[in-house]
């Protein structure tokens, strides 16, 4: 949680994209924490400094060891893991981040009541293995959950039943279609962030919690916007459906105007027009549409000293638009924009 406050504010800040963070931004080394102590599996090291973390990663294990007790935090990946067999986490029922990321990990060689009974875990970091549907029940502590380019296809509705703890769900680079997800979010109370980014989904997921504040969906099929979708969103701040098949078919008049978006990202598409979307909004990513209009009214529906858009950066690169396009009164409208890309 806070490493994604952390990289929100930096990106408010500093102008950049922080699209993804991960363990990087909190892992420390085992060799910057001094030598490994006793309680430890000969294959990892425990540092004296951090004993209650054990270090196996990118250590070419093709097994995960015994995890001794004490154990709160268990760093695995970059190995040649194929399997969690029996037994691995009887003693390690503490454990409160478990990552397994760059393995060889299948769903059918994960052992039932392995993970289930890791009943304070925090954070779950499975990303690419080789998992075609994720384990379960996980333990109802859980904030962060990581799945990302593994090859699941199915995602059972009561896999993060019951989390209200969890904050941070990422999927993308899966096999996921809208039907695999249908229901998988409901009840989620504090979730904030999703990223569903190159999967198989025809429409944006049903169901999500009214905490999301952050929802990326880029590289779909999706082809069609619910006219009401961001209403039950009320507290949503970034939306990104780049790289998808939406046109104006697709897109009801007004389904953008939501007060609470800053960012949104329709880069990629077949759009003709420019959407509508609220004064609020900074960032508009429009390029690598076919838009033909520069229509001021998207942006402003009147203009005045305490009316106009907070818009700062537009991008229309890649359309049928220039900048001669540009209707005289833009300079009211967007007074605020430093910065209106045309090519």
């Amino acid at each position: 949680m806070g490493a994604l406050r952390l990289c929100l504010l930096a990106a408010l800040m500093g102008g950049a994209l922080c699209q993804y963070y991960d363990y990087d931004a909190y892992y420390q080394p085992s060799s910057f924490m001094g030598p490994s102590g006793p309680n430890c599996a000969q294959e990892c090291e425990c540092p004296i400094l951090f004993p209650s973390a054990m270090y196996c990663d990118g250590r070419k294990l093709k097994f995960i060891p015994i995890v001794p007790s004490g154990i709160k935090y268990l760093y695995l990946q970059n190995n040649m893991i194929e399997e969690i067999k029996a037994g691995v986490f009887d003693n390690a029922t503490d454990l409160r981040w478990l990552v397994l990321d760059h393995n060889q990990i299948t769903s059918s060689k994960v052992a039932k009541g392995t993970i289930d009974k890791l009943v304070h875990l925090e954070k779950l970091l499975f990303s690419y293995n080789n998992l075609t549907e994720p384990m379960g029940p996980l333990s109802k502590s859980l904030n962060e959950f990581k799945m990302i380019g593994n090859k699941l296809n199915k995602f059972p509705p009561t896999t993060l039943s019951g989390m209200e703890n969890l904050t941070t769900v990422h999927l993308e680079g899966n096999e996921l279609t809208t039907e695999a997800i249908t229901g998988a979010f409901k009840g989620l109370k504090s979730l904030i962030f999703l990223d569903v980014s190159n999967n198989k989904l025809k429409k944006l997921p049903a169901g999500v919690p009214n905490s999301l504040e952050m929802l990326y969906a880029d590289h779909n099929d999706i082809d069609s916007i619910p006219g009401a979708y961001l209403q039950k969103l009320p507290a949503l701040q970034y939306l990104r459906v780049s790289h998808n098949k939406l046109a104006d078919s697709g897109v009801p008049a007004g389904v953008f105007n939501s007060s609470s978006l800053i960012e949104l990202d329709l880069s990629f598409n077949k759009l003709q027009s420019i959407p509508e979307v609220n004064e609020n909004l900074e960032h508009l990513y429009l390029q690598g549409n076919s838009i033909n209009k520069f229509d001021l009214t998207s942006f402003c529906k009147f203009t005045g000293p305490l009316n106009y858009s907070r818009l700062r950066h537009l991008r229309l690169d890649g359309n049928n638009v220039t900048r001669e396009n540009m209707p005289f009164d833009t300079s009211n409208c967007l007074r605020q924009a430093t910065d209106i890309v045309f090519e």
